[in-house]
């Protein structure tokens, strides 16, 4: 389980497939905090560490993950907001976030309005039920708060420290995110679809 609150941002230093998954070499200041076996939040997709060596740590994304991820997108150089599961004992400062993304989301519009940044993103309108005007969503693992909902639009605003300290500046139009939507709103969607 995740909050949304990027720690720090990697760096993808490497790429290698094996039929059909990829493993992804990382190279970020929080790996020599990093455990074998320990979930981590990789742009929202929960992978499990596999090695660590100096600074860079590995995971793998199967075909699974690679179709309903960007992950598939990943090559050297890409960055990856990173955050470990969330401690019983910590605050809980976003929102709940399962590491599980639902779909991806295609950016259609930047807005620079001079002391923070608004961003729009499209994505498939069999997920419309799933957002509400100001409700949470994880993009690429952070947490924000949804406005201008469409049938399959939002926008987000994002603050200077989120756009300086997560890979928000680097989305522009056409990049495509990954998109997870709020776990307690699924479950009441998932109710209402069966009662």
């Amino acid at each position: 389980m995740f909050t949304g609150i990027i720690e720090t941002v990697g760096i993808v230093k490497n790429v290698l497939e094996n039929g059909t998954n990829k493993t992804f070499e990382i190279e970020s200041t929080m790996a020599t905090e990093l455990k074998i076996d320990q979930s981590v939040s990789h742009n929202g997709t929960c992978l499990t560490v596999e090695s660590i060596t100096n600074n860079i740590h590995t995971v793998t994304a199967i075909y699974e993950t690679l179709q309903k991820t960007n992950l598939g997108t990943w090559q050297q150089g890409t960055s990856v907001n990173l955050e470990r599961c969330v401690q019983a004992n910590g605050r809980f400062d976003g929102h709940f976030v399962s590491g599980h993304i639902d779909t991806t989301g295609t950016c259609t519009l930047v807005l620079n309005k001079q002391g923070s940044w608004e961003y729009t993103f499209q994505f498939d309108g069999i997920f419309a039920t799933n957002i509400i005007e100001k409700g949470s969503i994880a993009i690429n693992g952070i947490s924000l708060t949804i406005f201008n909902i469409g049938v399959n639009v939002f926008t987000v605003a994002i603050i200077p420290y989120t756009y300086q300290h997560t890979n928000m500046h680097t989305i522009e139009v056409g990049t495509v995110v990954n998109l997870e939507f709020d776990m307690i709103g699924k479950y009441i969607a998932r109710r209402n679809e069966i009662v």
